[in-house]
């Protein structure tokens, strides 16, 4: 049975830290092993669908991969890491024209990656729509390449597909999303293509930083 989910969910925008390549995150430099997240007890991984530079992408038996950007990509993998049924992520970029992009690259604004978090669900626990649905409401779709003091490309909203399935079910979600705010979403869907795992310091950066860039509230029921 999915879960069913209330989701009040709140993004301090305004408070929104830019994510930056110098010594915002240098210390945190290792990668963490699976842990324990939240209330729920649930063991988050780091390596969704064996996540690398470009390679091939694949979900373990019985599971799912979804891929979504919505601004800076600490506090959008902060949030999907504490989702029940989400059971790896990682953080990277997609959406571009250039191979091996770093962070540099990416802040020039002239690859056309997006701050991507890369997500393995189990569909028996959460759904993809659900997640669809909590992307959404943790972030501003209605910017166009902007959330709070982040703006280019970079911190587009897009949701990146695996399947027909997925895109149909990205556009139902913003047709609910649209009707939920009463303004225009401007979230692209594309097809995925590669996707490059981003340095190590800014992979689950919120554990290892014990901050939150976004302030996440999560209630559910079965």
């Amino acid at each position: 049975m999915h879960l069913r989910w209330t989701l009040p969910l709140l993004v301090g925008l305004a408070a929104l830290p830019a994510c930056r390549s110098d010594g915002a995150g240098a210390s945190a430099t290792s990668d963490p092993q699976p842990r324990t997240l939240g209330a729920t007890g649930t063991t988050v991984g780091t390596d969704p669908g064996g996540v690398g530079m470009g390679t091939p992408l694949v979900a373990r038996a019985g599971h799912e991969l979804a891929a979504f950007a919505g601004g800076c990509f600490w506090g959008t993998e902060d949030m999907m890491r504490q989702v029940p049924g989400v059971v790896a992520t990682a953080v990277g970029y997609t959406g571009g024209h250039t191979k091996n992009p770093t962070y540099d690259d990416v802040c020039t604004h002239t690859t056309g990656h997006a701050e991507t978090v890369l997500v393995e669900l189990d569909p028996q626990k959460v759904s993809y729509a659900q997640l669809l649905d909590i992307f959404f409401q943790n972030h501003d779709p209605t910017t166009m390449n902007r959330q709070g003091p982040d703006f280019g490309d970079q911190y587009r909203s897009e949701v990146f597909t695996f399947s027909d399935a997925q895109a149909e079910a990205a556009r139902a979600a913003i047709g609910r999303a649209q009707a939920r705010l009463g303004k225009h979403v401007v979230t692209a869907v594309s097809p995925i293509g590669a996707f490059y795992k981003a340095e190590d310091y800014h992979q689950q950066y919120d554990e290892k930083s014990g901050t939150h860039s976004c302030a996440i509230h999560l209630s559910t029921g079965i």
